[in-house]
């Protein structure tokens, strides 16, 4: 997998009448369509589909409905050439998205189910095992750690070598230490301050801030829509701790931010201060 910047921008799109930021806005395959190809104009190096909603709280969906939801966007995202995530906890929505044209299956459970990591193995496609402490419904309840890093840490290095015992190739895992998932405010900030310690594992390691609650809880912004300058700040701490992927809403924005962090850490040091 090749991106066009040392650190990755993925783009997310909902088609779910209830996620936490963009739920009901692309419903419609045409919107879905649309907002991914916008996205892949402002540079997104990956499209994440979902079709089922993994905010706190959320009702699970039948796997019928989340094909009928996902499935159309993808096949037609993959054929405008551009590299597809589906998002999905089911095998059965998987494999279709695969055969649809899908590169990538990112799922919050972590690959709990052994028949989605045969299925990884089998097609040759890209993961991400994700961290998440319970499961959506009643993963805020109380979310509680001794060693919240360590924790996680182990947790995805466990899970990765089932992968790869599965027969995923390494160079294919991908890591995601699930910000917002089973985990407080102090978790969240625990994990970001030290996701270094996940980057050292040797997988790459994907970062998703974007617009989530924690930002809003530490800056009283109310509106998801209004938390993306919270959103680009906590994603390039993540870039300069390790983090290769950003997963983000606002792409144009998270673009444009990672290219001048980049620029600025690559910099050639000078001994003089010169006009520019």
């Amino acid at each position: 997998m090749t991106f066009q910047l040392p650190v990755g921008i993925m783009g997310v799109i909902n088609v779910t009448p209830d996620s936490f930021s963009d739920g009901g806005e692309h419903l419609e395959t045409l919107s879905a369509v649309e907002a991914a190809l916008r996205m892949r104009a402002d540079g997104a190096d990956i499209i994440d589909i979902g079709g089922e909603s993994t905010r706190p709280g959320a009702a699970a969906v039948p796997v019928e409905i989340e094909l009928q939801r996902v499935i159309p966007a993808v096949r037609e995202l993959a054929n405008s050439g551009i590299f597809v995530s589906v998002d999905t906890t089911k095998e059965a929505v998987a494999e279709a998205a695969i055969d649809a044209g899908a590169k990538l299956i990112n799922d919050v459970t972590g690959f709990s189910d052994p028949e989605m990591r045969k299925l990884a193995a089998d097609a040759e496609v890209h993961i991400c095992i994700m961290h998440m402490q319970g499961e959506p419904r009643t993963m805020q309840r109380n979310p509680r750690y001794d060693d919240v890093v360590s924790e996680v840490r182990n947790f995805l290095a466990d899970r990765a070598a089932r992968c790869e015992e599965a027969g995923i190739e390494k160079e294919k895992i991908i890591l995601d230490p699930g910000i917002g998932f089973g985990k407080t405010v102090g978790h969240n900030l625990e994990l970001l301050r030290n996701c270094d310690a996940i980057a050292n594992l040797g997988y790459p390691l994907l970062i998703g801030v974007s617009r989530k609650s924690f930002i809003g809880k530490i800056t009283d912004v109310v509106e998801p829509r209004e938390r993306v300058a919270g959103s680009i700040a906590a994603a390039l701490f993540a870039a300069s701790k390790g983090a290769r992927i950003l997963r983000v809403h606002d792409v144009a924005e998270s673009v444009q931010a990672v290219a001048i962090w980049e620029a600025i850490a690559s910099a050639p040091r000078r001994s003089s201060l010169s006009a520019g």
